[in-house]
């Protein structure tokens, strides 16, 4: 850690992190960059801290002083506005992002992603205190290439549907496609932070993921989250897989996405953070182009890698064609391609995503088999034993 210096060659000073969010996906990932690799203090705040527990105890750990759990919810915590005022930055990652969540609980959305963010960003601007904000590739909504004929030539053209930080329109769909309320209440906390940046001169940089993927992601229904509950695309395939079930293709399974590794994006994450000469006032893109599919292929992709992690043979069906209304409910709406442009991040941070798709999927998968598959096959037991 001795002698680190930034893109510009100056040393890297130590800093106080208010990571809010700090318990989940995202959180946990960065924390153990931050503990085994830098010098920083995190105050790590969330509701749960099973994710980073391993980071907490036992107190002989080399970072055991550099890391402090408050377990606080943001709502409605008066302690929050004093951990924000004795760091140097504060790290928001605090939300609810699972798209089955958007259409069911529609009002819990945009509450915790714009009214619980208000107060985050107002105690930064008041303090004079900088702010990384994770905000959505969901922001930019459908592309322009989604309201051009199937065929015409222009859907060939990446001006219609690669998606830039300073450029994209954000298309949403109509008022009772209540998908959008996620985008919707992200996409108004960015133009907040925008306007006090302008106005109030906070400093602030904008994270824009697209699909992030590694171990710790999301939750497997009925062992480590709720039975009823709706992960997002990659952890219910892996629920399906750990328990030989077809995995179920929403609408045929056409959209596209691009996917990219944690660690590649906690990388650009800590750049963000050791140079905000290069990163105040951005809004950037992390995601990876190069691995890119549409949902069916995925599926595929997914089947064949769990083959080989698990040793398990396919099953007969391995995939089952739904309707996004049977699967997600009433008000469901997607966009069709999401194809992150890197331009700015590139010439900002000089940082580009490095794993291939089939790589974070075995990483992935073997984690996902490893944690879950057994106590998988004990509740199944359980269920036919009954």
């Amino acid at each position: 850690m001795a002698g680190r210096v930034d893109l510009d060659g100056n040393q890297i000073k130590p800093i106080t992190i208010c990571m809010i969010g700090a318990g989940g996906f995202i959180g946990s990932h960065l924390c153990e960059k931050l503990m085994s690799e830098t010098p920083h203090k995190v105050l790590a705040v969330d509701v749960y801290n099973d994710k980073i527990k391993h980071l907490l105890e036992p107190a002989t750990l080399a970072w055991a002083d550099r890391i402090q759990f408050h377990r606080i919810n943001i709502k409605n915590d008066s302690r929050l506005e004093g951990l924000i005022k004795m760091a140097d930055l504060t790290i928001n990652l605090a939300a609810i992002c699972t798209p089955a969540d958007y259409n069911t609980r529609p009002l819990d959305t945009i509450y915790s992603n714009f009214i619980d963010a208000l107060p985050v960003v107002k105690y930064c601007s008041e303090n004079g205190k900088r702010l990384i904000h994770f905000s959505t590739c969901e922001v930019y909504g459908k592309t322009i290439g989604a309201f051009l004929p199937k065929d015409s030539p222009l859907r060939q053209d990446p001006a219609y549907y690669v998606l830039k930080e300073d450029e994209s329109p954000c298309i949403f769909g109509p008022i009772e496609k209540q998908r959008w309320s996620y985008a919707c209440a992200k996409q108004l906390i960015e133009r907040l932070i925008y306007a006090e940046g302008a106005e109030n001169g906070l400093e602030f940089t904008i994270v824009r993921p697209f699909n992030w993927i590694g171990p710790r992601m999301d939750f497997i229904p009925g062992i480590d989250g709720p039975s009823e509950g709706v992960p997002r695309v990659l952890a219910c395939f892996s629920n399906n897989l750990l328990r030989r079930e077809p995995l179920k293709l929403v609408d045929g399974g056409e959209s596209q996405r691009t996917f990219i590794y944690i660690k590649d994006a906690i990388e650009a994450i800590l750049l963000m953070i050791e140079n905000p000469a290069r990163a105040n006032g951005h809004t950037f893109n992390v995601g990876n182009p190069n691995n890119e599919v549409n949902v069916r292929q995925l599926a595929e992709m997914m089947t064949q890698v769990y083959s080989k992690v698990s040793g398990e043979s396919s099953i007969e069906t391995p995939t089952l064609d739904v309707s996004s209304k049977e699967f997600y409910g009433e008000g469901y709406d997607d966009s069709d391609k999401r194809i992150p442009d890197m331009t700015i991040i590139n010439k900002q941070l000089g940082w580009n995503p490095k794993t291939a798709l089939w790589d974070l999927l075995e990483s992935t998968l073997t984690y996902q088999h490893r944690t879950y598959a057994e106590a998988i096959k004990q509740a199944m037991s359980k269920t036919t034993a009954n």
